[in-house]
């Protein structure tokens, strides 16, 4: 099979543990796309934060952000494919997480906001180097977005998540980036939706596409993608249904698979 875009996860992906990407996987990066091979960046991350690795890395194509509620050119920084957060759906979190004292996070144009500058999102903006205003989320929750999160512990997500799915799952895709954050978007702001459109987008079919991951939120375009692909850090589940186990982020796994898989 001759593969023509190849879609990866930042966080426990590309990135190893200390945020780095080794030269060695830059370069298959740069080898891959001279072939012809569209490289593109999918994650839960911002656009500026995503931004910033694809432009030290070099890339010069849409990259898929906030789980696959965004995509947008990186250059011009054209939006081609936009599903925001149902209003009524944020209004009802928004009431929800008051109620129950929930750490709640907004995004609207490229930007974070909080209603309490606490350890949670300090926490949280020193991994995505994200910059974040503190106010009431009132003043912001009618405002077009492409996700929302709450950060909490593991336990706590998950019995968060079985709670809201009967409620909003009718309206929203919910899922975990990480064990301490559980997010919600559109129904089709999901990385399968994101990557079913930029196939057809740059013009090559599903079975074309090599798409890399590590956690649950990775699992809809493992599973679109012709070939799925599992870090071996990625969770047990991840690993089942992928079509392949790469090695892990630390052992420069997107390199093992663009070297089998494209550069051959």
């Amino acid at each position: 099979m001759t593969y023509k875009l190849i879609a990866a996860d930042l966080d426990d992906t590309l990135l190893r543990d200390d945020l780095t990407i080794s030269q060695e996987t830059v370069e298959a990066i740069h080898q891959a796309v001279a072939k012809g091979v569209t490289f593109t960046i999918a994650t839960g991350r911002s656009f500026p934060s995503a931004a910033k690795i694809a432009n030290r890395i070099g890339l010069n194509v849409p990259i898929i952000t906030y789980q696959g509620a965004l995509i947008k050119n990186l250059q011009d920084e054209e939006v081609l494919y936009e599903r925001n957060v149902p209003l009524e759906a944020a209004r009802f979190l928004l009431d929800f997480s008051e109620k129950r004292n929930l750490h709640l996070q907004l995004y609207h144009g490229d930007e974070l906001y909080a209603g309490e500058d606490n350890d949670k999102i300090k926490k949280y903006v020193s991994l995505s180097k994200t910059p974040y205003l503190i106010g009431d989320l009132r003043q912001w929750i009618d405002i077009p977005q492409p996700k929302m999160l709450i950060v909490d512990e593991p336990t706590v997500c998950d019995q968060l998540r079985e709670e809201l799915l009967p409620l909003l799952g009718d309206q929203l895709h919910i899922t975990k980036s990480k064990p301490h954050y559980l997010e919600f978007m559109h129904k089709e702001g999901t990385k399968g939706h994101a990557i079913e459109f930029l196939a057809q987008h740059i013009g090559c079919g599903l079975d074309q596409v090599i798409a890399l991951g590590d956690a649950w939120n990775d699992r809809e375009m493992l599973q679109v993608a012709g070939m799925g692909v599992a870090m071996d850090n990625a969770l047990p589940e991840l690993k089942e249904l992928a079509n392949y186990v790469t090695r892990s982020n630390n052992e420069d796994g997107v390199r093992h698979v663009i070297e089998k898989f494209v550069l051959v």
